[in-house]
């Protein structure tokens, strides 16, 4: 999942030893607050502290009223459950969308586990592996008190199909549902009602059921996506639809207005007795959007806003602010399952030579890079490879480039790659970074520094941000505009190597709009190790085959991996039923939330 979040510029060496010295201080006190009061005094229970919200929940309570307000220096890619990819989008799409099955809401790595959600109970699934059948509960109904039928989950689903017009989000269901791409989305369907889709039948408008053509373990985490949203057809209206979409969730979308916000407000036709996941409790959800992430933090600080939506984490201008006693205990910091990358496309030369990418990883000083990101705890530890530890297959030491060795990087054996690439006295490229990023334009100025000592000219291009899918999502705009390094950040889809991995490196998910394998990897022996992953019998035994691909990957020098992410993410005291979740990658639960009025 892309994360898209926000940073900020580097300070002075002398003000990172400052914000250094308190992140030691708040990490080591564990919460000690015995001489913290201010926040307190609003409250819920009395008592927050610090990583007060990690692993569990803080200021339970089940007190509805309200309004909690969102406040983002990033906007939604997309409010269409089917186009949405960010990951914020999925956490706040919990708002007013609902599927089949979902996360269970819970704190840590427990809310990876699936639990129903519009289903009566978890799939019937067939003894092939290949069949999953549900039945819908009574009482869900869509924001005009219309019951939402098998026939909407299915129609919602085949709009994955129609990327010519809902490019941007996953596409995992289309492959695995029709891997040979007979279907062709619902707006070309020949079929009266347009439920051509020959691999989910609907017998009857509780029931729905799925024939994968072979079986897929990770089929159940894919429909809890929000891409298998149900959509109502008369309610469609295509590529307008993120606009405007139609709630079967607790509240509904008010106004969604691109780059300002949105307000949501109760959906009257939710019934909280089919739904043991949402706790519902504010009355009313503002997002306000704005272009300085350090106003944000600002406000956030001052108690004006709740929750940073894109969970960026607090800039290094008010991290020092955060993080003084009178502050500490309204701020977490916890993994984010995030790998903070550079990924050089292979079809823009000259780095479809592979001694001109490993020039690139080997030169590159991961040190200068990381404290761009923000130091260890603010940033994260330097990542080796492009597997995240809590993913089945990876392995933190896998160091295939010697980052651990050579942490400031090794400028003689980047110039001997350079020679190995007929290059010797380097060249020019261009790195893409988000204008509306910070700390990735703090990283491509780590990495263009690196790279002058090696001889290597990268001019940085600040692309809008809001425009990720069409620009370097393009492969051909990435080949027009030279992007040769382009940086960027991943969280697993879903909780396996699958989930992370095959939307980045399997030759069969490049896309001509919204591709996120932006390094165009398309090695037959990388894609049969997925397959050989996915058909498993067992996690152990997946695992082993995702190592192999990650090695593969790791060794083919298309990434060089940054960081593996932690934040400091700032909650108000206002704030109830706070917990990092693992399954939103360490962001807060946002469909849990409530606020003290």
């Amino acid at each position: 999942m892309t994360t898209h979040r926000s940073g900020r510029r580097r300070k002075a060496a002398a003000s990172a030893v400052i914000v250094a010295a308190l992140l030691s201080t708040a990490a080591c006190g564990g919460g000690d607050d015995s001489s913290d009061d201010s926040g307190k005094k609003n409250s819920a229970n009395g008592k927050i502290e610090f990583n007060g919200a990690v692993g569990k929940v803080l200021n339970a309570s089940t007190k509805k009223g309200g309004e909690l307000k969102f406040i983002g220096s990033q906007d939604f890619d997309f409010l269409d459950p089917q186009r949405g990819y960010y990951g914020f989008m999925w956490d706040f799409a919990r708002y007013y969308t609902r599927q089949l099955v979902t996360p269970k809401p819970v704190p840590g790595k427990e809310s990876t586990e699936l639990v129903p959600d519009m289903a009566t109970a978890r799939a019937e699934v067939s003894a092939d592996g290949k069949t999953y059948k549900y039945t819908l509960k009574d009482g869900v109904k869509w924001e005009d008190g219309k019951p939402v039928t098998s026939k909407d989950v299915k129609y919602g689903i085949e709009r994955i199909w129609a990327q010519d017009v809902l490019s941007g989000g996953p596409v995992y269901l289309m492959q695995v549902l029709d891997p040979d791409g007979k279907y062709k989305g619902p707006y070309k369907d020949t079929a009266p009602d347009k439920l051509g889709l020959k691999a989910i039948e609907t017998p009857d408008d509780k029931t729905i059921i799925f024939k994968l053509p072979k079986p897929n373990a990770d089929f159940e985490q894919m429909l809890a996506m929000p891409s298998a949203t149900p959509v109502r057809q008369d309610k469609d209206t295509k590529e307008k639809y993120t606009l405007k979409p139609f709630s079967n969730g607790p509240y509904k979308v008010d106004s969604y207005t691109p780059t300002k916000g949105a307000q949501l407000s109760r959906n009257p036709n939710w019934d909280a007795a089919t739904d043991d996941v949402r706790k519902a409790l504010p009355d009313t959800i503002s997002v306000t959007l704005t272009t300085n992430a350090d106003d944000m933090d600002k406000r956030l600080i001052a108690g004006e806003y709740d929750v940073d939506l894109n969970a960026t984490g607090i800039g290094q201008a008010a991290r020092a602010e955060a993080l003084n006693p009178k502050n500490r205990a309204n701020v977490d910091n916890p993994q984010t399952g995030f790998i903070r990358y550079a990924v050089m496309p292979t079809d823009v030369k000259p780095f479809d030579n592979i001694d001109c990418r490993k020039a690139v990883v080997v030169g590159a000083d991961h040190k200068s890079l990381q404290t761009a990101r923000g130091g260890p705890q603010a940033g994260g530890d330097i990542a080796t490879n492009m597997l995240p530890p809590a993913i089945g297959g990876a392995d933190p030491a896998y160091d295939p480039y010697e980052f651990n060795k050579n942490p400031n990087g090794d400028v003689a054996k980047a110039k001997e790659y350079l020679k190995s690439c007929g290059k010797p006295n380097g060249f020019k490229t261009t790195i893409a970074v988000r204008n509306n990023k910070p700390l990735e334009v703090a990283t491509a100025e780590s990495l263009q520094a690196s790279l002058k000592k090696i001889g290597i000219d990268a001019q940085i291009d600040q692309y809008d941000g809001a425009q990720t899918s069409g620009i370097i999502g393009a492969p051909a705009n990435v080949r027009k505009k030279n992007y040769g390094i382009i940086i960027m950040g991943w969280g697993a889809d879903f909780p396996t190597g699958q989930g992370f991995s095959q939307p980045l490196v399997d030759g069969r998910f490049i896309l001509d709009s919204g591709n996120n394998n932006f390094s165009m990897t398309d090695d037959p022996a990388i894609n049969k190790l997925f397959d050989d992953a996915i058909a498993a019998k067992t996690p152990e035994e997946a695992s082993g085959f995702y190592k192999q691909m990650n090695e593969k990957v790791s060794d083919s020098a298309v990434y060089l991996p940054f960081t593996q992410e932690k934040n400091l993410i700032w909650r108000s005291s206002r704030l109830t039923n706070v917990y990092t979740a693992d399954s939103y990658n360490g962001r807060y639960d946002y469909a849990s939330l409530g606020v003290v009025k």
